[in-house]
C-alpha cells in the first residue's frame, strides 16, 4: 500500500507517539510503525504534531492598516471604531484584498488554517464584504475563512445597518453578527440581539456577537443572548465574543449568568491580547485586566476559545497572527498555569475553536489531512517557546515549511 504523505514519529498533543498516513486530502491512518511507501515522508521524530491552529475571532477587513489615516492616540476601543470610520470611505476593495491575502500568507506560515473574520457591513458599497468574499474564494483549499456579517456601527445605531446585514448574508457571508453594547440604549442593544438571533434562526445560520466589550458591569447583553438562544432553539450555534464586562461584574450576578450561558450552550470567545490592551483605559489603580472569566466559564462546561482579534489595525499596533502568542497571553491573564490548564489553553487555539466554527479538524483516521509539525516536544513547551512551525499541511498538501534559527552562545560560561 502506498500513501501520498507520511508524517513519521510525531508526538500527538495527548503525549502518544504515532505516524500519520495521508491519502489525498484525508488521514488514512494514525498508528505507530506505518511502513508503507509514500511520495513524501516528513520526519517528525520527537516533535509535536497537532491539529492546525484556528482563530475564532478576527477582523481581516482592517488588518495591516495601522497608521492609515492616523494612529489611535488614546489606545481605546471607541477611538479605534472612530478611526475605522475614517478609513472605510477612503480604502479601496483592491487594498482590502491585498492586505487580507498578505495576512493569510503570514497566518498559514504560523500554522493557522482556519479563521472566523467579522466583516463590517455598514459601508453602503459593501466593499469589505465583496473583498473578503473574494479572499475566501482564493483561499479555498488552503485556509478555511468563515465570515461574520458585522454591523460595526450598530444594528440600529447606523442607518440601514440591518438591511446591510441581510445584503451581506444574501451575498454569501456565513454567520450573523452584532454589537449590542454599541447601540444608543440598553433597550436597543437587547432588541438587536433578538433581531440577530431571529434572522439566524430563519436562515439556519450561526450567531457570533461582539457582546459586552466594555468595562461597564451593567452591560449584560449576553444574558439576552442566552435567553434568545434557548427561545429559538439555537443551542450550540451561538457564540458571545469578548464578554469583557463579566470581568467587572459582581460574583452574585455572575453566579446566575454563567449557568444561563451553560444551559443555552453559548460559546465564549475572549481575545486576550486585545481585551487587556483596550479595557481598563479609564481606570486609575487598581486597573482591571479586562478579560472575561475564562476559568469559571470552562468549569461550568462552556466552550471557550481564544481569538487573535486584531493585527496592526486601528485598535492594535502589534500582533503576528501566531495563535501561540494569543494562548500564551491568555493563560497568564486567566491564571491557567497548572499542567492541565496549559494543555487546555493549547486546545483553545486548535480543536476547540474548530468545534465552534463547525470544522472537522483533528488527528483521526478519516479526518481532514490538515496538521502542523512544531519544533517542540509537547503543547506546554510549544506555549512556552512559541517555536517554529516546521511543516504545515493543509488538506494533504505541504503549504509551509520553516527552518528553525540556530543560536551559538560565544560567551565563556
Amino acid at each position: 500500500m502506498s500513501f501520498d504523505l507520511i508524517v513519521k514519529g510525531g508526538v500527538l498533543p495527548d503525549g502518544t507517539q504515532a505516524d500519520i498516513a495521508i491519502s489525498g486530502a484525508q488521514i488514512a491512518a494514525v498508528e505507530l510503525g506505518i511502513s508503507a511507501d509514500a511520495k513524501t515522508v516528513i520526519d517528525a521524530s520527537g516533535k509535536l504534531v497537532s491539529a492546525p491552529f484556528v482563530d475564532a475571532h478576527f477582523h481581516m477587513d482592517a488588518t495591516l492598516s495601522y497608521g492609515r489615516p492616523r494612529v489611535n492616540a488614546s489606545g481605546t476601543l471607541l477611538e479605534g471604531i472612530a478611526l475605522w470610520g475614517e478609513l472605510k470611505p477612503i480604502q479601496t476593495r483592491e487594498e482590502i484584498v491585498a492586505r487580507a491575502l498578505e495576512y493569510c500568507r503570514q497566518a498559514i506560515g504560523k500554522g493557522v488554517l482556519a479563521i472566523r473574520s467579522h466583516v463590517d457591513v455598514t459601508d453602503p458599497e459593501l466593499k469589505t464584504v465583496e473583498a473578503l468574499l473574494e479572499v475566501r474564494d482564493r483561499m479555498r483549499g488552503l485556509l478555511d475563512l468563515q465570515l461574520v456579517a458585522f454591523p460595526q456601527d450598530g444594528w440600529y445605531r447606523a442607518e440601514g445597518a440591518e438591511a446591510q446585514v441581510v445584503r451581506a448574508l444574501d451575498a454569501g457571508v456565513d454567520v450573523v453578527g452584532g454589537i449590542p453594547h454599541f447601540e444608543r440604549t440598553m433597550a436597543d442593544g437587547a432588541a438587536s440581539v433578538r433581531a440577530a438571533c431571529e434572522l439566524a434562526a430563519q436562515r439556519g445560520l450561526m450567531v457570533d456577537l461582539h457582546c459586552d466589550e466594555s468595562d461597564d458591569p451593567m452591560s449584560r447583553h449576553v444574558e439576552t443572548l442566552a435567553a434568545e438562544t434557548v427561545r429559538l432553539g439555537l443551542q450550540g450555534r451561538v457564540a458571545g465574543s469578548h464578554l469583557t464586562s463579566m470581568h467587572s461584574m459582581d460574583n452574585y450576578y455572575v453566579a446566575k449568568l454563567i449557568p444561563l450561558m451553560a444551559e443555552a450552550q453559548v460559546a465564549a470567545i475572549p481575545n486576550p491580547l486585545i481585551n487587556i490592551t483596550l479595557q481598563g483605559r479609564m481606570d486609575n489603580y487598581p486597573k482591571r485586566r479586562g478579560m472575561t472569566r475564562v476559568p469559571e466559564l470552562r468549569a461550568a462546561g462552556i466552550t471557550v476559545a481564544f481569538g487573535q482579534d486584531c493585527v496592526r489595525d486601528p485598535w492594535y499596533p502589534l500582533g503576528s497572527g501566531d495563535m501561540l502568542d494569543v494562548a500564551h497571553m491568555g493563560l497568564h491573564v486567566a491564571h491557567m498555569t497548572s499542567p492541565d490548564d496549559m494543555r487546555a489553553a493549547y486546545d483553545m487555539v486548535t480543536e476547540t475553536p474548530a468545534h465552534i466554527l463547525g470544522l472537522d479538524y483533528g488527528l483521526k483516521k478519516g479526518g481532514r489531512a490538515s496538521l502542523v509539525v512544531l519544533d517542540a516536544p509537547d503543547p506546554i513547551e510549544a506555549l512556552r517557546l512559541r517555536p517554529a512551525r516546521l511543516h504545515v499541511v493543509s488538506n494533504g498538501r505541504v503549504v509551509a515549511q520553516t527552518v528553525p534559527a540556530s543560536t551559538t552562545v560565544l560567551a565563556d560560561i
